[in-house]
């Protein structure tokens, strides 16, 4: 029989075996295994017994009501239904199904003397989707194939039509229900994991880059150091003043490398605008908030880093406290001055300023910017960001170095740009 497992499944759940009889182990591809791999609660889906309280209701409904009987069966048949339903949560996928049968024919071995055991039968139907198919078709025929035989069986013991009228009802409903969740489940389960190895990929291509620059950055240059050093001692004794004036070279290219270096690693560390507007937009989808912006024009390094932290503070306040459903980034560029539009369409009423709004007017002011909040409540919230450009003679492309961020975040949908080249201000 063919089995669908969860992506994530195939190490071992961390559970402490000393405490735990072997039988209640989860299976690393069981249900309860891969909750406690997502960092899920292994108790998550005991919640699902609270439809057990039907057991205990059902004879308020019938004649002969809470009797001996009923107390006698109840005793003995619902212990062993717990045990067939955790069997069901920790067993491998491929096997829980058995499990579920269980149930079913529990419920069908009490039909004649227990009606509450017909809640067996609900359950039995709905678990029976740990066989793993995403074929929803095969598991409503499965379902429905029981359920007429069921209650084909229940008629001719004597229930009454109406009283199994509502038994497909809910057993197909519940279990399309949880087969489509289940389903949906594993699927953004698998887009993470897949989300994950992108990240992964790209930071050792990322890497790699790196190691490449630095090779080629320093490759020469010290095989240059190395040539005249050896030059400069060869020729110690023969030529003093020519050893000295090799060795003064390599000084200096030893010093023009120094700075080489320092230049590299500073680009490598600086806070890149392009490569936050990215990573801005991934962080707000995954929060159901759209993000259209256009490219950043060209500023200074110190300008775009300063820019880059208050545009990190803006988009995680939006994303955690805004309630909105989109927000829009726009720059634009009047003589030196840069204004900087960070708007959403959220709650708004941000009446005082906390730490992050508080830290951004620092930033702002530190560049001799401003700032300006306009959040009337129900009406969202718009940020003003307006700084000075007189260095737009030292200015570069924001999207220049986006290697290291841009690459290590997830791919997104193509950004809604309102100009195809990052424009300049004037």
């Amino acid at each position: 029989m063919r089995h669908h497992v969860c992506a994530d499944c195939s190490r071992s759940a961390p559970v402490n075996p000393r405490f735990v009889p072997t039988w209640l182990l989860p299976a690393p591809d069981s249900l309860v295994g891969c909750a406690v791999r997502q960092g899920k609660s292994p108790w998550t889906e005991i919640v699902h017994l609270a439809w057990t309280a039907w057991i205990f209701l059902t004879p308020m409904f019938l004649p002969g009501g809470y009797d001996l009987r009923w107390a006698l069966l109840t005793a003995l048949s619902y212990p062993l239904f717990l045990l067939l339903y955790a069997r069901c949560l920790l067993a491998p996928r491929h096997t829980a199904w058995r499990h579920a049968l269980g149930m079913i024919v529990l419920a069908t071995a009490l039909l004649p003397v227990y009606p509450a055991g017909l809640n067996y039968f609900i359950f039995g139907c709905v678990m029976l989707h740990l066989q793993g198919r995403r074929n929803l078709i095969a598991y409503l025929a499965q379902v429905l194939l029981l359920n007429a035989a069921f209650v084909a069986l229940a008629w001719w013991i004597g229930y009454p039509p109406q009283a199994l009228f509502w038994l497909p009802v809910v057993s197909v409903i519940v279990g399309i229900i949880v087969h489509v969740e289940r389903s949906n489940q594993e699927r953004d389960l698998e887009l993470k994991l897949s989300h994950e190895e992108v990240r992964r990929l790209a930071a050792t291509a990322e890497r790699e880059r790196i190691g490449r620059d630095l090779h080629d950055l320093l490759g020469h240059t010290l095989s240059l150091i190395t040539l005249k050093l050896e030059l400069s001692r060869k020729l110690f004794e023969r030529d003093p003043d020519t050893a000295r004036r090799e060795l003064e070279e390599a000084e200096g290219i030893a010093r023009h490398a120094l700075a080489e270096v320092r230049s590299a690693v500073s680009g490598i560390r600086a806070t890149d605008l392009a490569a936050e507007l990215a990573s801005a937009r991934v962080l707000l989808e995954s929060s159901n908030v759209h993000l259209d912006y256009a490219p950043p024009p060209a500023m200074p390094p110190a300008t775009e880093r300063a820019l880059a932290l208050v545009l990190r503070e803006a988009v995680t306040n939006i994303s955690r406290h805004a309630q909105a459903a989109s927000a829009r980034i726009a720059f634009t560029c009047r003589g030196d001055l840069l204004e900087v539009l960070i708007a959403d369409d959220g709650r708004g009423g941000v009446t005082a300023d906390g730490n992050g709004l508080a830290g951004m007017r620092e930033r702002m002011a530190k560049l001799g910017g401003s700032l300006l909040i306009d959040s009337p409540r129900g009406q969202g919230t718009r940020l003003r960001l307006r700084l000075p450009m007189a260095d737009a003679s030292s200015a570069r492309p924001a999207s220049a170095v986006a290697g290291t961020a841009v690459a290590a975040a997830p791919p997104a949908a193509p950004v809604q740009a309102r100009h195809p080249q990052p424009s300049r201000c004037a």
